[in-house]
C-alpha cells in the first residue's frame, strides 16, 4: 500500500542529513506510529509521503503511484498531479486541526468528500456516529471542544474514502483523558475502514496502539519492541 525505499532528504541550509536511506512498507489496513526527539524529521516524513516536499533521493508509492523518487514503473507521479493525489488517495490529520471556522461541523467534515466528487451524506452520518459527534453537526466550530474538533478532522479525514491516512500529533493539543478516547477511535475507526495509518506522535501511549511502532533516529526507522529496545533495519520496516 505505502512503500518507501531508501529515502532521502537533507537540511535546505546546511545539506546536512535529515532523513538517510529510510524504508517503510504499509500494507493496506495496517498501522504504523513514529516516534522520535524533535526536529529529527518526523513531520518532514509526512511531508514528504504528503508531496508536499520533494526528496533528494529515493522513492515513494502509494497503490502503486511512484509520487516521488526514482521509481521504474509507467505510472511515475508528475508534480502537476499532487493535488489531486491527495484528494483521491490522501487522508490527513493536523496537530492543529486546520477545520474551517466559517462552518458547521458537519460542513468541515464533508469539505474534502465535496472536493473530490463523492460526498456520501450516509456515510458521514454513520462516520460520525461512530465517532460520537453526530448530536454537534450543526454546531459552529467555537462550541466545540478541543477534542470534539478532534474527531471532526478525523472524521473529515475520513469520509472521502482515502487509502491512507497521515496523522500529526493527533493528540498533541489534548488533554490525557480526550488524547486516549480519540486516539482509540483514530486507530478504531481506520482499521473498520481498512484504511493505513502513519501516525506520528510524542506520546507512547498513542504509538503502542500501532500494528509497528517505530523510531526516527539519526534518519532512519528503528522498531520498538515492548521492552523499549530498538533494532534498524536496512530492509524496509513492513507494520506487520
Amino acid at each position: 500500500m505505502l512503500t518507501i525505499k531508501d529515502l532521502k532528504k537533507s537540511f535546505s541550509q546546511t545539506g546536512a542529513p535529515l532523513i538517510n536511506n529510510l524504508n517503510l512498507t504499509v500494507k493496506t489496513g495496517e498501522s504504523v506510529s513514529i516516534q522520535g526527539a524533535s526536529g529529527c524529521g518526523k513531520s518532514t516524513l509526512l511531508s514528504l509521503i504528503a508531496g508536499f516536499e520533494t526528496p533528494d533521493g529515493g522513492d515513494i508509492s502509494v497503490n502503486g503511484l511512484s509520487i516521488a523518487g526514482n521509481s521504474k514503473l509507467d505510472n511515475t507521479f508528475k508534480a502537476k498531479d499532487i493535488d489531486n493525489f491527495r484528494k483521491q488517495h490522501l487522508g490527513i490529520v493536523f496537530q492543529s486541526f486546520n477545520l474551517f471556522d466559517c462552518f458547521n461541523a458537519w460542513d468541515n467534515i464533508a469539505f474534502t468528500a465535496r472536493l473530490k466528487g463523492n460526498v456520501d451524506n450516509d456515510y458521514q452520518l454513520a462516520l460520525m456516529e461512530q465517532l460520537g459527534i453526530l448530536p454537534l453537526a450543526q454546531k459552529p466550530l467555537s462550541q466545540l471542544s478541543g477534542g470534539e474538533q478532534q474527531r471532526c478532522a478525523i472524521a473529515r479525514a475520513l469520509v472521502h474514502r482515502p487509502s491512507l491516512i497521515l496523522a500529526d500529533e493527533p493528540t498533541g493539543n489534548l488533554d490525557e483523558t480526550t488524547s486516549e478516547t480519540v486516539s482509540d477511535l483514530l486507530f478504531k475507526t481506520c482499521k473498520e475502514a481498512n484504511t493505513s495509518l502513519v501516525v506520528v506522535t510524542h506520546s507512547q501511549d498513542v504509538a503502542v496502539k500501532a500494528d509497528a511502532a517505530l523510531r526516527l533516529h539519526k534518519g532512519v526507522l528503528e522498531r520498538v519492541n515492548c521492552e523499549s529496545t530498538e533494532q534498524t533495519l536496512s530492509s524496509p520496516i513492513a507494520a506487520s
